[in-house]
C-alpha cells in the first residue's frame, strides 16, 4: 500500500507523484503495464475495507511491478536502519504494506528466518510469493492493516509509505496497533513523505511528516534513535522526498 502516481515523463526529474485533477481520472485495461502508473480515479478517502482492497488491486492490475512509483531495486535505507538497530536474524519482522516490495528478498538473503509481509492487495503479495519461492521462511497476510490483529509481538515493525495515507481519524488506530504489535526492546522503522513531498499519491491524499512528527506518532513508549531524509527517484525519473525514522520501544 504505497505510492503509485500517474506521473508524466519529462526531460528533467521533478517532484511529483500525482496531482489532484478537477475530475476523477479513468483509464482502460489496455493501459496495463504501459509507461507510467495508471489509476482508475482520484478520491478524498477510502473508508471501506472492500473499497480499499479494490483500489489497491486496481493499481497492481494496471501496472507492472517495476513501473509503480515506489519501486526500488534495493531497499537501501531500510537495510541501513535494520543494521543500525542490530536486528537479529531470528527476530520476528513484519513489513506492513510490504506487498511486492523486495525488502523480503534482501532480508532472506541475509538469512532472516521469521518474516511476515502484510498487504491489502493479494496481487502484490502473489508477486512476492512467486519471486521468493514457496520454501521461503515468510508468512504472507492479505489484510487491511487497520483491522488486523497480531497474534504475537514483533521485534521489528517496518512501514515504508503506509502511514502517510491515513486520515486523522485513523491515526489512533495505527498507534494502538503498533503498541500491541512491537515487543519491549523491539524496533520501528517508518518512512513517510517529507514536508516537501507529494500531496497526493495513488489517487489518494497523503499527509507529509518531518522526523519529530513521526516520533510523536509513536509516543513516549518509543525513543527515536535515527532519522534520515531520502529523495527517492521513481522509475519515470520523478523525485519523492521521504522522512525516515528508526525507534526503539522502551523497556518496562
Amino acid at each position: 500500500m504505497q505510492c503509485a502516481g500517474a506521473v508524466i515523463k519529462s526531460a528533467h526529474p521533478r517532484l511529483s507523484c500525482h496531482p489532484r485533477p478537477a475530475h476523477g481520472a479513468f483509464v482502460g485495461k489496455n493501459a496495463k503495464g504501459d509507461g507510467d502508473p495508471k489509476l482508475f480515479r482520484m478520491v478524498d478517502h477510502i473508508p471501506d475495507t472492500n473499497e480499499r482492497t479494490a483500489h489497491w488491486e486496481s493499481v497492481y492490475e494496471l501496472n507492472r511491478v517495476d513501473g509503480v512509483s515506489w519501486y526500488q531495486q534495493e531497499p537501501v535505507v531500510s537495510l541501513e536502519l535494520v543494521d543500525i538497530r542490530g536486528v537479529e536474524k531470528d527476530a520476528r519482522v513484519v513489513d506492513v504494506g510490504g506487498g511486492a516490495s523486495v525488502l523480503v528478498d534482501f532480508l532472506l538473503s541475509r538469512d532472516f528466518t521469521n518474516l511476515t509481509v502484510l498487504d491489502i492487495s493479494n496481487s502484490a503479495l502473489r508477486v512476492s510469493r512467486e519471486r521468493v519461492g514457496p520454501d521461503a521462511h515468510v508468512t504472507w497476510i492479505a489484510h487491511n492493516l487497520l483491522t488486523w490483529e497480531p497474534t504475537h509481538p514483533y521485534d521489528l515493525w517496518h512501514d515504508r509509505a503506509v502511514f502517510h495515507f491515513l486520515p486523522p481519524n485513523e491515526i489512533k488506530i495505527y498507534q494502538d496497533l503498533v503498541r500491541r504489535s512491537v515487543a519491549p526492546g523491539g524496533s520501528v522503522i517508518m518512512a513517510a513523505f517529507a514536508p516537501d513531498g507529494p500531496e497526493w499519491c495513488s489517487g489518494l491524499p497523503v499527509t507529509r511528516y518531518n522526523a519529530n512528527q513521526l516520533g510523536e506518532v509513536l509516543g513516549d513508549e518509543f525513543t527515536v534513535v535515527e532519522q534520515r531524509r531520502e529523495v527517492h527517484t521513481t522509475p519515470s525519473g520523478d523525485l519523492q522526498p521521504f522522512t525516515w525514522i528508526a525507534a526503539s520501544r522502551n523497556l518496562p
